[in-house]
């Protein structure tokens, strides 16, 4: 191929921007409401319902992990940071969709699993050659940025799964006393 491209870099190339393409879509549906998602105000009810607290600043935080990361990813520019970031987010949603088993059919964590793992192997074997990544000389993907992305998406995951679990606990209990109540005014 000419100028040293090879299969790699264009398969690189169609990965990167559907996966990034398919994920800036989903956010904003949660930012903006568009192509029928919820706006703002819809995901952060629904993320407050979810267990997700605040559901406003969660909201925003999976929008944006969603469609900048996303958008970032198309591009190939700021690669391991754009993947973390959108591999953080679906690991929040992965977290909602798992008590539904594996199959999307069932309303499993099937596919943002495999949107969160398709962005981590992409943040973790680089962009490819046609990519802003490259033309800018990897000035925003470089290799330590790979890790240092990756530990604090991971981070950030954990303890805003951890804080949902919380919350759910916290409801089921508080469900519980007041059902107890009923029962005993009865």
């Amino acid at each position: 191929m000419a100028s040293g491209l090879n299969r790699r870099d264009l398969g690189l190339l169609v990965l990167r921007v559907s996966t990034g393409t398919v994920l800036a879509a989903h956010g904003t549906q949660k930012l903006f409401g568009w192509f029928g998602g919820g706006g703002i105000e819809g995901t952060a009810a629904a993320m407050e319902s979810m267990g997700f607290t605040p559901g406003r600043q969660s909201a925003v935080a999976a929008g944006v992990g969603e469609a900048g990361g996303g958008a970032l990813l198309a591009l190939g520019f700021a690669t391991p940071t754009a993947c973390a970031a959108a591999a953080g987010a679906m690991t929040g949603a992965v977290a909602v969709h798992a008590p539904a088993g594996f199959f999307a059919q069932s309303g499993g964590y099937e596919y943002p699993a495999f949107l969160g793992v398709t962005a981590a192997a992409i943040g973790i074997a680089g962009a490819g050659r046609l990519s802003l990544d490259h033309a800018t000389g990897h000035r925003f993907d470089r290799p330590w940025m790979v890790a240092a992305a990756f530990v604090g998406s991971a981070l950030a995951a954990a303890v805003t799964v951890g804080r949902r679990r919380q919350e759910q606990r916290r409801r089921e209990e508080t469900r519980a006393y007041e059902e107890d109540l009923a029962a005993t005014a009865r």
